[in-house]
């Protein structure tokens, strides 16, 4: 009797295979058209989201003292976030614009000129003495130098509009992203529960502490690494535009990457010090050398005041996350790669340290 109930069974088993691998196929091909259409979208929401978790705080205290018009407080937090954004960039930016189409116009007009070096350059270590002859070529002959750099400047100069115009349209994605902070923020308490409940799905019961663990990594680095990133840059390029400093947006740009992947700000603003020394007053360059000094060292006090207690990450997981994100997606994943790497990080240890810990021991019953 069973043997002759074999081959339909079989069949059945057959026919239900086939159909949960259709099944599986048509909605593995639906979940890959959605990633296909969203990809683009992806960076632009992750950041938005990071930036909602980070300023949820501010939000929450505006909100009550608006009465609970989680509305209103979201548009003046969103308001308030492009002011912050947009108006430094705009300076920068004209002042980076302006210095170009001087620049330009000097050079056409053959009025350019460099001022002479200091002697002092000379006593630098290993490339005082090339430095100081090519600088001084410059300053009689500027002519003459450009086209021996030549191939170089051409190199470089593509490779800097490029390097502008992927600033631009991260400038661009960064207003995009505080829209959406806004929107979310408006919803918080709908974001919350979604991001609760998927976490539950993944990590069950410990979905609601890692959910919780990750607001607060999210929260400390981007106040500690990516604010005080940022109030450095604004720092440095605000004081290259005191002094007349061609190209301060450049170096403010600059000065944000080093600051983001926690390298020493004064590899930028060291050889500008140099640059204002020999062509300022020297009671200018006192005073941006000391400017320039304090805003690399601002970390030291603005990290603890930002960052939180509690929430210690190597420098070396900051620096991976930076750079892996910037290589993999320009000017925004420098900030979307440095604070999703740390927060996986973060993750790893709170899964791997929970599953070591030993169990608790049982009461004694009396």
């Amino acid at each position: 009797m069973s043997t002759s109930n074999q081959p339909s069974d079989d069949k059945l088993f057959v026919a239900r295979a086939l159909e949960a691998s259709i099944h599986i196929g048509l909605v593995g091909l639906v979940l890959f058209w959605c990633f296909k259409i969203g990809q683009p979208f992806i960076q632009i929401i992750v950041w938005g989201i990071i930036i909602a978790v980070a300023i949820h705080p501010i939000y929450s205290r505006l909100k009550s003292a608006l009465g609970g018009r989680a509305r209103l407080a979201a548009t003046l937090i969103t308001l308030l976030a492009l002011i912050l954004l947009l108006v430094p960039t705009i300076m920068l930016s004209d002042s980076l614009i302006d210095t170009a189409r001087e620049f330009s116009a000097q050079l056409d007009a053959g009025t350019l000129s460099v001022p002479p070096p200091s002697e002092s350059v000379r006593s630098w270590p290993v490339i005082g003495e090339p430095v100081y002859k090519l600088w001084s070529l410059g300053s009689t002959d500027l002519g003459a130098v450009l086209s021996k750099m030549a191939p170089q400047l051409k190199k470089y100069g593509i490779s800097l509009l490029s390097t502008a115009a992927d600033a631009g349209v991260g400038i661009l994605m960064f207003v995009v992203s505080i829209i959406i902070a806004g929107v979310l923020l408006a919803n918080a308490d709908g974001a919350n529960q979604a991001a609760r409940a998927l976490f539950m799905r993944l990590a069950g019961e410990r979905g609601a502490k890692l959910v919780e663990l990750a607001g607060a990594t999210v929260r400390s680095v981007a106040q500690g690494i990516l604010g005080v990133a940022l109030i450095q840059s604004i720092l440095g390029g605000l004081g290259c535009l005191v002094v007349g400093v061609p190209g301060a947006g450049l170096w403010a740009l600059l000065v944000l990457i080093l600051a983001v992947v926690q390298l020493p700000t004064i590899l930028v603003l060291g050889p500008i010090i140099v640059y204002v020394f020999s062509t300022s007053s020297t009671i200018t360059a006192v005073l941006f050398a000391i400017w320039s000094v304090l805003v690399g060292i601002s970390d030291a006090f603005l990290k603890p005041l930002l960052m939180g207690r509690g929430v210690d990450v190597p420098m070396l997981v900051i620096f991976i996350g930076a750079i892996g994100g910037f290589i993999a997606s320009g000017i925004i994943g420098l900030f979307v790669g440095a604070i999703i790497f740390t927060a996986g990080y973060k993750l790893f240890l709170a899964w791997l340290h929970e599953d070591t810990q030993p169990e608790p021991e049982p009461s004694k019953s009396e």
